[in-house]
């Protein structure tokens, strides 16, 4: 069972102050937070791209390789890479490099991204969002196949015999799918005996059992052995010494961050209400103390299925020393008891 962190990298303003971060502050503070993720023993950390005002992290890559020499062990991953307006020959390239720098820790989680803003930034159109991605993971899976590349599609030149440089580390170099919990996204990633990765943020997490049942046998169906299929998922919350802290720590931040992406979507209002009700035992948010948070992880190893949990922190701006505090925690009091108990569980199965 692995226990990693994720973050988008947010500069919103700060709850109390309005005071907004600059973007070269917070990256800066990223870096820091993954040297410490490392240091306290978690296995992955991962960054999203976006392409807007309020996230700092529009290349993930870079990020990461700032961090890759002043870590030993952890592995360093895109959450997600928007493959759909990218050019895989180069989302390849900088995570190959990535795995030079690292020695083999890199990883790319692709997805389309639930936002839109690199759509219209890259020159793309969104009518075409379903057959970018096919097209696009089609091209990433060839080049990291082959060094040599013969590919012709839709919505990018052709590449004849062509050499893609530099080779990874790892062969091949990890690619995972990651999905909002479509079923047509489920079922590729199986067809294709990719890793899967859930983005659990709302409902009952247990929901998402039929998905994982249905991507391994996809999986079975392909050719591939489910049991070496790993599947992830990527959930909001924070950890600190007592439940009560980490939930008035958490909450304003995500409320008005949340409030912004429901102004955006359409959603309804995001209240106290509606925070306290997730981060009940059977929500989807992972917010409390270290007892709290290992016993929902572990649930849902078992109820789910889950063998990588990323914990999404902060969500909005938080005080860095208070995100550093949720990570030392995660990786000292945390992963340790999860750990244990799952593999005490998996012996008796």
């Amino acid at each position: 069972m692995e226990i990693g962190l994720s973050t988008f990298v947010e500069t919103t303003p700060n709850v109390e102050t309005g005071e907004v971060v600059s973007h070269a502050q917070r990256l800066r503070e990223v870096v820091e937070e993954i040297i410490l993720a490392d240091r306290v023993g978690l296995d992955v950390f991962g960054v999203g791209e976006h392409h807007r005002k309020d996230y700092a992290a529009s290349s993930p890559a870079v990020v990461l390789a700032a961090a890759a020499p002043q870590t030993k062990r952890i592995r360093l991953t895109s959450a997600v890479t928007v493959l759909s307006s990218a050019d895989p020959v180069r989302v390849f390239q900088d995570f190959a490099t990535l795995d030079a720098v690292s020695n083999g820790r890199a990883e790319i989680m692709a997805g389309r991204g639930s936002f839109i803003e690199s759509f219209p930034l890259f020159g793309y159109d969104l009518q075409d969002y379903d057959e970018l991605f096919e097209e696009k993971l089609e091209l990433l899976l060839k080049i990291r196949e082959s060094e040599k590349v013969t590919w012709r599609g839709g919505h990018r030149p052709a590449i004849q015999n062509l050499g893609v440089y530099p080779r990874p580390v790892q062969n091949p170099l990890p690619v995972w799918i990651g999905s909002g919990g479509s079923t047509d996204s489920v079922i590729r990633a199986g067809l294709l005996g990719l890793p899967l990765v859930l983005a659990i943020i709302g409902g009952r997490p247990v929901q998402f059992a039929p998905l994982v049942e249905l991507y391994k046998r996809a999986a079975a169906k392909a050719g591939h052995d489910p049991s070496k299929l790993p599947v992830a998922s990527h959930s909001h919350g924070f950890v600190a010494h007592d439940t009560e802290t980490a939930a008035n720590q958490f909450f304003p931040s995500t409320q008005q961050a949340m409030n912004v992406l429901g102004r955006e979507r359409g959603w309804g209002e995001y209240t106290r209400a509606s925070f306290d009700a997730a981060r009940s035992f059977e929500g989807a948010l992972y917010v409390g103390d270290p007892q709290t948070v290992a016993e929902k992880i572990i649930h849902l190893r078992k109820q789910v299925g889950i063998t990588r949990f990323m914990l999404h922190v902060p969500v909005g701006t938080m005080p860095h020393d208070q995100v550093m505090k949720a990570i030392e925690l995660l990786g000292t009091e945390v992963a340790p008891r999860v750990r244990e108990e799952i593999a005490d569980w998996e012996a008796k199965q």
